[in-house]
């Protein structure tokens, strides 16, 4: 596995990021990885956020993470969540600007705060082909916006999540438009401390399988 530090530009801001590139040449499908909650210490050297990223990479999929405006050494200050979402497309932009990256097989995930980010540029970006939200919180936007959203989607909690009920959980898959699915971790609560490798596993799988899978577009057009 190769890292690379790298800043990249957000409007006026600049902010930072991390990419974890797979060993090997040619080009490869990646993901975009959003942090937990800027105000209570989220950053992307999140545990969540780094067991994800290896588990991609174990996978030939490049991870590329970063810091929201305002967070370490990301230019700017907290943007109640709404401007945090062009933080979210400049990092795609970046990242599809790659030549190692194969833009038609481009993933979003985020953790809690980020996947509440993470989850309207997905619906709205046509380059994103899947979304993993870990612990999203739940809330009426977030069905809205679940249930106007045709992306493969993989919503992802513990059982023992305080911020995520186990009924939350599942009105949110319930309401959610197709595709989707729907994933528990038993014991795991809202931080994953001692369940990251399962969970990494989970979200890797996930990608990898959609990466896979042809779109009903994609088919049309064979």
């Amino acid at each position: 596995m190769r890292q690379n530090a790298v800043t990249f530009p957000c409007g006026k801001l600049t902010l930072e990021g991390l990419c974890y590139l797979p060993d090997g040449d040619g080009v490869f499908p990646a993901v975009v990885l959003c942090h937990p909650h800027p105000l209570y210490g989220g950053s992307m050297d999140n545990n969540v956020v780094l067991s994800v990223s290896s588990a991609l990479v174990e996978r030939s999929i490049i991870a590329f993470m970063f810091n929201f405006r305002g967070v370490g050494g990301s230019q700017g200050s907290f943007g109640d969540g709404i401007a945090e979402e062009e933080d979210v497309s400049a990092a795609i932009n970046w990242l599809a600007s790659q030549p190692v990256v194969d833009i038609s097989r481009l993933g979003l995930s985020g953790y809690s705060f980020g996947a509440s980010v993470a989850l309207p540029v997905a619906c709205a970006d046509e380059r994103v082909r899947a979304v993993a939200l870990i612990s999203l919180p739940p809330g009426p936007l977030q069905i809205s916006q679940l249930k106007g959203c045709t992306k493969y989607k993989l919503i992802v909690c513990g059982t023992n999540d305080f911020v995520v009920s186990f009924d939350q959980a599942k009105l949110m898959n319930q309401e959610a438009a197709e595709p989707k699915q729907l994933e528990f971790v038993s014991g795991a609560d809202h931080f994953w401390g001692g369940y990251e490798s399962t969970l990494g596993e989970k979200v890797a799988v996930f990608f990898e399988d959609k990466f896979q899978t042809k779109t009903s577009r994609e088919i049309e057009n064979l």
